[in-house]
């Protein structure tokens, strides 16, 4: 064995062998099944601190579920993400001086997949960095052949079912991606702006009316001015009309209960084409609708000289017009939430637009049912049941379209002029025969057919990953669908709840009227230790690969984990990556320990080894039955820590200093192999989380190539446990810790054996003397029926300890030392004393409070006796 840990020889040497042997690979068979679908990651995307968490703890899940004898299988896999992906591959044409403008759609399509197969997929490779035990021969991507058939199949169905339609409605339009997008991928954000306050000529009259708005440039669409019936500011303005300032247009004044009066002037422009409430007055109301904006948000023929300026341009030029020419009244600072698109961070602009719509009330409802009302899925941590509930009670049909190339292109076919007239098929021969039987016309062909250019948003194939991953959309009755469906825990993270997982739950219940998983566990958004979200744009994010390289994969995914508790936030520190690899060495140099020992078959089990393999033995099994319950209650971080400290205190600094012998002398065989037991059980727990020193470890103990690896070995067996060992030894570590102290305190060399006088009040037992004797190197043990003089002395409870420092410290020192310490434990008591007597305090403070001031009442005047002893036996 080495004298130092080299975790990347380690990290690379059994990844391999991981692999080699098909340790993560799984087939149906007798066990039960224990299925995770990876949330796949976008194609275009590099591992970064939020998929290290996420991934982390799916590893744990997974490694545990396999050492607990299921049939375990985690699927990997990644999203072709439309939005993002179009965005690099028209990034990587502009710099190659290439538009998409000027390819076909089949030339832009080459090279997106040229650009997939050379950059997409890695961040898959670079999760095996980090230990992740996927299944890699299960590998998905959402447009493979497959899983682009399953996407395809839905859609139609759906649309069979009425629950897919077309229509033209306002959408979240991204000017940047030059696609609309669906309500849960808008992310509003407060903005510091102006409030501009512009005056609108009555015809025919000298008189002005004024209205307040946040976004002047969208003048040039207004088709009305509306006011409140009700408001008798305006009421001899009833049926008049006004001009639109610069652009000169007339427009009517119009009345709606729909009108504030208290915001800004109390009547509103009103522009059909670029606000949703504005296009549900303009339909009642009849107005003329107005699209100022091009598909990239800047300003069309509408806009008159400002044609051609991109929106935020035009406003600042037109604003200057609008006071040039005496129409602009004033402006006034005004925060308001705008609408970002989640990918690309442009301001999204409504736009009236023909799309495709799902309905989603109908879906919604089983979804709803399942987590809050039956519990067939359990949501972690509760808390976001109420943010699940209020998203489906109020949930709005879904936008699917979307005005890309990349990804699932709608099964639509047109026929004949416009867009009023098509079919929805498989093929465009499928859809030849349907469009002759709508139309009656045989004479159709196939050149008379136009496929729709929209493909479906992305999400839209990836509400279906549990399903297609296993094939079940095309062939339900599949081997393997009925073997692994419903999965049995997702982790993601709180943000696409609605994007993804919701959706999946719908999908699930539509499709196999089953859920699609048993558990969801939501992990929270990685943070910085200043609470910060983490980013590369704020220079807080380090690099994931380059954590990994410093600290060890062990190290980084305990820090992670030691950072993270079920749905909070996690606020990463790097030192608890530090810390992680502190825990390896420890581990590391434990075992190093233990294999030192030189071992002597001839001699017998002394006692001390004998108590401490009976105590660790309990505590392991306590510690067992706690860390079970952290995992059943997906308390991942909790489930870690219960391991952490039970290796680190009770088996690093308790168990193996009590089994070890004198320097230089054997251990017995007994005590050995009972200590390498007891060690593999630490492997086993660990190896959840430390999957790589554990597997290095356990093969240290013995050479187990071409046999049982701990990945695939067993999960340790929970026994009853004597609690009564464990209450005993903790007195007994008390007592061990006590005379530590003294030591400690006085400067005693552990090397000095000491004598020990006890005073057993508490008729602790004595069995566990030979213990404290070993722990604390003492020559002399015995028992007394009051205190002994010259001595120093501690409590456990009622006990006292005695120990003799004749001769081993300076008395007078000593001396003024307690009686510092006794007059500022007097002081205090003083003031606990006197709030505790304080009645309105008593009367008035909640129990609590009061119970922990008697607390401290009873520890200074327990303090103080042991003082006053130690003074007086000095």
């Amino acid at each position: 064995m080495s004298l130092t840990y080299n975790p990347k020889e380690t990290e690379e040497k059994w990844y391999k062998y991981w692999l080699s042997q098909g340790y993560f690979h799984s087939e149906p068979d007798e066990r039960e099944s224990y299925t995770i679908v990876i949330p796949p990651p976008n194609v275009t995307g590099i591992l970064h601190m939020g998929h290290m968490m996420n991934n982390t703890i799916q590893d744990v899940l997974i490694r545990r579920a396999r050492l607990k004898g299921y049939n375990a299988c985690w699927v990997p896999g990644t999203d072709h993400a439309s939005i993002a992906t179009e965005a690099k591959v028209v990034a990587k044409l502009k710099a190659e001086g290439k538009s998409k403008n000027d390819l076909s759609r089949d030339e832009f399509l080459k090279h997106a997949w040229d650009w997939t197969e050379e950059y997409g997929g890695r961040i898959l490779n670079q999760l095996q960095k980090l230990g992740a035990s996927c299944d890699w021969d299960r590998t998905k991507f959402t447009l493979d052949d497959d899983m682009y058939e399953s996407v395809i199949d839905t859609f139609i169905d759906l649309h069979e079912k009425g629950l897919i339609y077309r229509g033209f409605r306002m959408v979240n339009w991204d000017p940047e991606a030059k696609t609309t997008l669906s309500d849960e991928e808008v992310v509003y954000e407060e903005k510091q702006g102006l409030l501009y306050y512009v005056n609108y000529n009555i015809k025919d009259s000298d008189e002005k009316i004024t209205i307040a708005t946040t976004r002047p440039e969208t003048i040039f669409g207004d088709t009305a001015i509306c006011i409140n019936p009700e408001d008798e500011r305006f009421s001899h303005l009833k049926g008049k009309e006004v001009i639109v300032p610069i652009v000169n247009r007339t427009i009517p004044i119009i009345e709606d209960t729909y009108v504030d009066m208290e915001f800004g002037t109390g009547c509103l422009k009103i522009t059909p084409a670029h606000d949703e409430n504005d296009k549900v007055l303009g339909d009642k109301h009849n107005l003329e609708i107005i699209d100022i904006f091009n598909e990239d948000a800047t300003l069309n023929h509408h806009g008159l000289d400002y044609k051609g300026l991109d929106r935020f341009e035009a406003r600042k030029q037109f604003v200057k017009a609008l006071k040039e020419n005496n129409f602009l009244e004033k402006t006034e600072n005004y925060t308001n939430k705008v609408g970002l698109s989640e990918r690309t961070k442009a301001v999204i602009e409504p736009r009236l637009s023909d799309q495709w719509f799902l309905k989603m009330k109908e879906l919604a409802q089983p979804a709803l049912k399942s987590v809050l009302e039956t519990k067939e899925i359990k949501l972690y941590p509760s808390k976001f049941e109420n943010t699940y509930k209020h998203w489906l009670e109020n949930v709005r049909d879904w936008n699917i379209s979307r005005q890309l190339w990349w990804g699932h292109r709608i099964p639509a076919f047109y026929y004949g002029e416009g867009k009023d007239k098509f079919v929805v098929a498989k093929t465009k021969e499928e859809a030849l025969e349907k469009a002759k039987k709508e139309s009656d016309n045989n004479n159709l062909k196939l050149n008379d057919l136009r496929q729709d250019e929209d493909v479906l948003d992305t999400w839209f194939s990836s509400w279906l990953w549990p399903m297609s991953v296993f094939d079940g959309i095309r062939k339900p009755d599949n081997k393997e669908f009925n073997y692994y469906y419903p999965t049995k825990d997702l982790v993601t993270g709180p943000d696409i709840l609605f994007f993804w997982v919701a959706r999946m739950v719908m999908a699930g219940y539509e499709y196999t009227g089953q859920k699609p998983f048993d558990n969801i566990y939501l992990t929270g958004l990685v943070r910085d230790k200043n609470r910060q979200k983490m980013s590369k744009s704020l220079g807080n994010s380090p690099d994931a690969l380059n954590l990994i390289d410093q600290y060890s994969a062990d190290g980084v995914r305990v820090g992670l984990l030691l950072s993270n508790a079920a749905g909070n936030d996690l606020l990463f520190d790097e030192s608890l990556c530090q810390q992680g690899k502190g825990f390896s060495n420890k581990i590391w140099n434990a075992f190093k320990l233990i294999n030192s020992l030189k071992i002597d078959k001839e001699i017998d089990q002394p006692l001390s080894s004998s108590i401490a393999i009976q105590w660790y033995s309990n505590k392991f099994q306590e510690a067992l039955n706690h860390i079970e319950d952290h995992f059943e209650k997906y308390r991942i971080s909790d489930a870690l820590m219960t391991s952490y400290k039970l290796v680190w205190d009770d088996f690093c600094s308790w168990f193996l200093e009590m089994i070890k012998p004198e320097y230089g002398k054997p251990v017995d065989q007994q005590t050995r192999d009972q200590a390498i037991k007891l060690f593999e059980d630490n492997l086993k727990i660990l190896h959840p989380f430390m999957p790589f020193i554990t597997e290095e470890l356990w093969h240290q103990i013995d050479d187990r190539t071409g046999s049982e690896a701990l990945i695939v070995s067993q999960w340790p067996k929970s026994q009853q446990i004597d609690q009564k060992v464990i209450k005993e030894f903790s007195f007994v570590q008390d007592v061990i810790s006590g005379i530590r102290n003294i030591r400690k305190q006085k400067n005693i060399a552990f090397k000095n054996p000491i004598d020990l006088h006890i005073h057993n009040n508490e008729n602790a037992s004595k069995a566990y003397d030979v213990l404290i004797k070993k722990m604390g190197n003492i020559n002399d043990l015995d028992y007394v029926q009051s205190q002994v003089e010259g001595c120093l002395s501690f409590r456990v409870k009622a006990n006292e300890y005695f120990i003799p420092v004749a001769g081993s410290i300076d008395v007078e020192a000593e001396k003024k030392k307690l009686n510092e310490e006794l007059n500022y434990l007097q002081g205090f008591l003083k003031s606990v004393d006197k709030k505790l007597s304080n009645t309105r305090f008593v009367e008035n403070a909640p129990e609590k409070v009061i119970n922990i001031e008697k607390q401290k009442k009873a520890d200074a005047e327990a303090k103080i006796l042991t003082i006053n002893k130690s003074l007086e036996s000095l």
